[in-house]
């Protein structure tokens, strides 16, 4: 096998490895694309169509002349009187053309799977990455959402204290009232009891005083009686 043809088999086998690490479950899209967006690689995919094809024309012009040998040395006749030797050499270059034919045919045929399954695993991780944003809003959202209803229920709690402050608070008030109320009318019946015992003292002072009138004119009247 010439330089040439070895160098094509061995991007052929490259091709095969770089097909089944993207076919096996060896890694995740995610990782996958990762990959395809580092610097290096994004540098290349700048020019990715331009080395594609590159690659193809180059495949194709092997391809292309691995099939003018194999029908330059199929169309053959052979003779009797052609030596065994020359027979052998032509059969070996015949199978030498389709060997080539089969790897340059393979090698078109898999740089179309690969650029296929790039875009295939870069659309695939895409969705990934969009629902995964999607799944954080929508987490985002219910935690709003949760955060707002517990917002409400600590309002109609607050709410709710404050209705039942309110109405101790006009209990308290009413009590006080009631007390408010109690203490005037002691203070009234106080001062009533106070008004009767400053009249009964008046009253007192007012009888004293006419006993002792009393008492005088009975003394005066009895001396009266005592000089007739």
């Amino acid at each position: 096998m010439s330089l040439v043809w070895t160098l094509i088999a061995g991007f052929l086998y490259a091709e095969i490895a770089l097909v089944l690490l993207l076919v096996l479950p060896v890694a995740s899209p995610y990782k996958w694309n990762r990959l395809f967006k580092s610097k290096f690689l994004s540098m290349l995919g700048q020019q990715a169509h331009l080395y594609f094809f590159l690659i193809m024309g180059l495949l194709v012009i092997f391809l292309l002349e691995a099939i003018r040998e194999m029908r330059k040395y199929s169309n053959y006749e052979q003779s009797g009187e052609v030596h065994l030797n020359v027979e052998m050499q032509h059969s070996m270059k015949l199978f030498r053309a389709q060997r080539n034919f089969y790897i340059s045919g393979f090698a078109i045929f898999l740089v179309l799977v690969i650029r296929r399954l790039v875009s295939l695993v870069s659309a695939q991780a895409n969705l990934l990455a969009q629902s995964e944003a999607s799944m954080k809003q929508a987490q985002s959202a219910t935690a709003a959402a949760r955060s707002l209803m517990e917002d409400k229920k600590t309002e109609k709690a607050k709410e709710a204290g404050e209705d039942t402050t309110l109405i101790e608070l006009n209990k308290l008030r009413e009590r006080v009232q009631e007390l408010t109320g109690d203490l005037n009318r002691e203070k009234k019946d106080k001062e009533a009891v106070k008004s009767q015992a400053e009249s009964l003292n008046r009253e007192y002072d007012r009888l004293t005083e006419e006993f002792s009138k009393l008492q005088k004119k009975i003394t005066i009247g009895g001396a009266g009686n005592k000089d007739d």
